[in-house]
């Protein structure tokens, strides 16, 4: 493939992947605005309580659909077909196995689930809440992860980011709807979230009748779902230490500022996964590529490609922080409708120093999932552990017991840097085997 012939594809699945991510990141970040318009601090603390589940689940869906799709691609570009067949199959039934495995927890258990994620108070019951209705629509969240994946893999990008986009704009309508003039409360804004991807899948389903996507009528086989699981493993450790890690700087933000610190931990954490969502874009975006030509045994292309993503990630980390840093008063004014002095303050400042990590998450979102379309999970798992869980529980736990507040913030930062170089590390030590 020729170098313009690469350029052009590659920005034809990353814009439209990156588009459409933007609007599935929009999911929360239109719940947090309306929340905190409508409920004020006490919403936005609930939402912050709840939110790790949804990072639960957004985490299996992308690890069965990245895996499956990624696996799909290689034993296409090899000529598998029928093989490939199989690995949709399996990757659709998987997901419907787990999204039943969320939604009975969420039915008999989501008072005691908040209990244990620290919700107290009137707060408590907006999260239980929000926890039942999320997880009893956990089959769609899973089911429309598989399918975009998919889709995507199967030369449809713009249908992908059109069923993305479709679904982020009907939730925050119903949001709106929901929120202000029905007076639902809570169980509104969890509601249009819910629907959002019931919408997207509905926006994909003509797809199936002229693609050669089809299912291959088979009972669940344990043989090789172990590597579908293993291939979108850094997809799953992406969004599930997001989700952990909300979970720890909660507990350590209720030590040290209570609820209006977590209020203001939770506008700066949804807006950043929002922009991390850009770089997931990026890494998801150039897999069908990556994964085809690695198929066809097109090195160049491959790394071409991810050189490509990697300028990409870099223009978006300095062109976000920027604008963090420009616009960092109105930004949290939008999401602080009691105009709060405290909580104004600790956002800002976690707006300054927790934003410093797009420096390094970029390179090593998209890094992760380069190393898993080229069939090489070890090192994408490497990677994704490192800055999800062995680097920075520690880390925020101890600088947050020296610099309180700016530990906890800078200890974001920090892992991502620390993790980048060990990347770099793998990176050449694959790159020269």
């Amino acid at each position: 493939m020729q170098h313009q012939s690469i350029r052009r594809e590659f920005f034809r699945y990353t814009s439209q992947n990156v588009m459409g991510m933007i609007g599935l990141s929009c999911y929360i970040l239109a719940d947090t605005y309306f929340i905190s318009q409508g409920l004020g601090a006490d919403g936005l603390t609930a939402l912050n309580l709840a939110i790790p589940f949804y990072n639960f689940i957004q985490g299996i869906g992308l690890m069965l659909g990245m895996g499956g799709a990624t696996r799909f691609s290689i034993l296409r570009g090899q000529g598998e077909e029928e093989k490939a067949l199989w690995v949709f199959t399996q990757s659709l039934m998987l997901a419907l196995i787990a999204g039943v495995m969320f939604l009975i927890p969420g039915v008999c258990f989501s008072q005691q689930l908040s209990t244990l994620l620290g919700g107290s108070g009137v707060v408590h019951g907006m999260t239980a809440t929000y926890l039942r209705v999320l997880l009893s629509f956990a089959p769609a969240f899973l089911l429309n992860n598989v399918l975009l994946c998919f889709v995507r893999n199967d030369s449809a990008p713009r249908l992908a980011m059109t069923a993305m986009l479709g679904g982020s704009f009907s939730n925050i309508v119903l949001d709106y709807i929901f929120i202000f003039p029905l007076n639902m409360g809570i169980f509104g804004a969890v509601l249009a979230t819910g629907l959002a991807p019931v919408i997207s899948i509905m926006i994909q389903a003509p797809h199936f009748r002229k693609s050669t996507l089809r299912l291959k009528r088979q009972g669940l086989r344990l043989r090789g779902t172990g590597r579908l699981a293993v291939l979108g493993c850094p997809s799953l450790i992406s969004e599930l230490s997001s989700g952990l890690v909300l979970i720890l700087f909660n507990f350590i933000i209720l030590d040290l500022a209570g609820n209006l610190g977590v209020a203001g931990y939770g506008v700066v954490a949804n807006i950043y996964l929002v922009v991390l969502a850009l770089f997931t874009g990026l890494g998801q975006g150039i897999q069908p590529l990556v994964s085809a030509a690695w198929g066809r045994k097109e090195r160049d292309c491959v790394y071409t490609v991810y050189r490509y993503a990697l300028w990409a990630a870099a223009l978006l980390a300095i062109g976000v922080y920027a604008l963090s840093i420009l616009l960092d008063d109105p930004i949290v004014a939008a999401f602080n409708r009691e105009r709060d002095p405290l909580l104004q303050e600790i956002a800002v400042r976690g707006l300054h120093l927790y934003f410093l990590a797009f420096f390094f998450a970029g390179f090593n979102v998209v890094t992760a999932v380069f190393f898993s379309s080229i069939d090489r999970p070890r090192a994408g798992f490497a990677v994704s552990i490192l800055r999800g869980f062995v680097l920075i529980v520690p880390l925020a736990v101890f600088m947050s017991q020296v610099w309180e507040m700016d530990g906890v913030w800078l200890s974001a930062p920090v892992t991502e840097a620390m993790t980048a170089l060990v990347a770099v590390i793998i990176l050449k030590t694959t790159k020269s085997a």
